[in-house]
């Protein structure tokens, strides 16, 4: 495991050299109380997760229950005109409004 020292506002980029593409930065936003927030630069196409969820997804995705196999299919941004939110808006909510996981 490599590990890196940053401060706020720092990054780490992963691949964006010869021979590999960008990949992902990693920002540290927020360092309060034993927390630290990060921003995760990443093309919209590339799934990120914490690293208790991609576990869960592991686990589930095609197990049988009740004679089924389960899927675990990738959550895609609400389309334009899309119901569901009582004409709320679609904004990420949360703090700074960006994409969680």
């Amino acid at each position: 495991m490599l590990v890196l020292t940053r401060k706020m506002q720092e990054s780490v980029v992963v691949g964006g050299c010869k021979g590999f593409e960008l990949m992902l930065t990693v920002t540290v936003l927020e360092i309060e109380g034993g927390k630290v927030r990060l921003g995760f630069a990443v093309d919209k196409d590339v799934p990120v997760h914490r690293w208790e969820v991609w576990q869960r997804i592991l686990a589930v995705n095609g197990k049988e229950v009740d004679g089924r196999a389960l899927t675990v299919n990738e959550a895609r941004p609400k389309t334009e005109g899309g119901g569901g939110r009582g004409g709320r808006g679609g904004s990420g909510g949360g703090y700074g409004g960006g994409r969680r996981y």
